[in-house]
């Protein structure tokens, strides 16, 4: 194709040997996910019942039903009307018809509708690109196709793409339209192919190449989010993007490694300061008690004392209007000095004992163990992001809301299944590209969140998991939390261990208004 050569030159090298000699310093299952989103745009001339290849270039899907390329790879398609349209997923068994429903030559954006079809949506990254940042270039460059051999066949049908590693060089721009200046090795058909960062989200679409003398460098330009985001814009399209920075796994790892050490060290010694303010408290108690105790003994022992004393006087005057014959007067106060007595034995036997202090001592229970009980976060909780535990490529680091109902269930529709001391759920939508799963620790009153983006395969095996239909609503019968249980263990079978996302979330008590997306 006479335009997709003119604005890139076939590089010297093979790319498939450049691509096993560039540097694996991506996460490569989030290079992997990214391509998904990753088309061939073939350009197809008809002839009555024979059909002619004319040449291809690259696309991204922005939307699933839209593709967005570059305007000069769909050129010959608005000059020439016996031109099909053709859209080759990378993956699956259909290709799909489009049509151009934007056109933008001055920084050569072109935007395809797809007549059927669904495909997997590319995530943009709309913060600063960084100089000698590494990127990775995707698409279907022609030399790779020749080398191969590859037939009118196979040419329009799904297919891996091709990936080049380089880095982004310098600020300069080309002074057309914005463009992002990088080394990723970049052939004819690369055209309208996405430009990602190691986290797999789109810097830009490769748009031309440099002109080499021979023994100069190569080098491609990308048309910028800049531009991309107004090409949209005015095309009345909508499209994802996130301005998380891109961080590895393991820096994720380590991260939240070293929080939760500082965690746990604060946390001890806090313990440590509250069991020694507990220890102060129960001794201070302590000596409260033993004073009154004490006290307590000496009231008890002084009034034991007076009463004797006046029941010692009551039973003397008694005997003495006894003897003068006065016996009415007599029985009335030996009564009275026996009562006294009486109350005088009785205070010094009911006295406070020694033994009474520790029964005395009596703190306020600790309320921190009650917080740490699932029924504590009954009702409505926000759930808020922790970047620094997480690790984003392509979702939001939006707020998340969390009902919390006694059993586990969540939002009032989704059960959750205790295990250990934590409650899990794993979730297979029933459209989408990704399997996640969730895991509240009502202890902590974290939120993990966990999403792999596997291929379209793995996405049918597990979507084939749930055979018996989708796990739906909330309760506590032994036939759903089994489904549960081997829903997760099947999937962890089936997923490899490192996730492409970890979104960590501290909740707390509250309600998240207007709508509380589901974790």
């Amino acid at each position: 194709m006479v335009a997709l050569f003119r604005r890139l030159r076939p590089i010297a090298a093979l790319v498939a040997s450049l691509v096993l000699l560039s540097p694996a310093r991506a996460e490569q299952q989030d290079i992997t996910a990214a391509a998904r989103s990753v088309v061939r745009v073939a350009l197809v001339a008809t002839n009555g019942a024979d059909a002619y290849f004319v040449g291809h270039g690259s696309g991204i899907a922005i939307a699933p039903d839209k593709v967005l390329t570059n305007a000069h790879v769909v050129e010959l398609a608005r000059e020439e009307k016996d031109l099909v349209i053709g859209v080759i997923p990378s993956e699956g068994k259909k290709s799909y018809g489009g049509r151009i429903i934007a056109y933008s030559p001055g920084n050569d954006l072109a935007l395809i509708q797809l007549e059927e079809g669904s495909l997997p949506v590319a995530t943009f990254y709309a913060g600063a690109v960084d100089d000698g940042q590494h990127v990775t270039a995707i698409g279907y460059p022609g030399t790779v196709d020749r080398a191969q051999g590859l037939s009118l066949k196979q040419l329009v049908e799904p297919l891996g793409t091709v990936k080049t590693s380089g880095s982004i060089s310098s600020g300069r721009s080309s002074q057309s339209f914005d463009t992002i200046l990088h080394t990723a090795p970049l052939a004819a058909g690369n055209s309208g192919g996405p430009l990602v960062d190691d986290c797999g989200r789109v810097l830009g679409v490769n748009s031309f190449g440099s002109i080499s003398d021979g023994n100069d460098a190569e080098f491609g330009f990308a048309v910028s989010w800049r531009e991309v985001a107004s090409f949209l814009r005015q095309a009345g399209v909508s499209s994802l993007h996130t301005v998380v920075a891109c961080r590895t796994m393991a820096e994720a790892d380590a991260a939240e490694a070293s929080i939760t050490q500082r965690e746990s060290q604060l946390t001890e010694q806090n313990d440590r300061a509250a069991a020694d303010k507990r220890e102060q408290a129960l001794q201070q108690a302590r000596d409260t008690a033993e004073r009154d105790v004490i006290s307590g003994r000496e009231n008890a022992m002084a009034g034991a004392a007076v009463l004797l004393a006046l029941a010692v006087l009551g039973l003397g005057a008694g005997g003495l209007f006894y003897s003068q014959g006065r016996e009415k007067r007599a029985t009335w106060f030996i009564a009275g000095g026996g009562i006294l007595l009486m109350g005088a034995l009785g205070l010094f036997v009911f006295k406070p004992s020694f033994a009474s202090i520790d029964e005395r001592v009596k703190l306020p229970e600790d309320q921190s163990v009650v917080s740490n009980k699932a029924f504590a976060w009954a009702g409505d909780n926000i759930c808020r992001i922790d970047l620094n535990r997480s690790r984003l490529t392509v979702s939001q680091p939006n707020d998340v809301g969390l009902n919390w109902a006694e059993g586990g269930c969540v939002n009032g529709d989704t059960q959750y299944q205790a295990t250990g001391t934590t409650w899990q759920r794993a979730h297979v939508p029933d459209e989408g590209n990704y399997v996640s799963r969730s895991e509240f620790d009502p202890t902590t009153g974290l939120l993990r969140v966990q999403r792999w983006l596997p291929d379209g395969d793995t996405m049918d095996k597990a979507r084939a998991l749930l055979k018996d239909g989708p796990i739906k609503g909330c309760s506590s019968d032994s036939t759903m939390l089994t489904r549960i249980a081997t829903l997760q263990s099947d999937l962890a079978a089936l997923l490899p261990p490192q996730p492409n996302e970890r979104l960590v979330y501290h909740c707390q008590k509250g309600r998240l208004a207007p709508a509380d997306p589901a974790p």
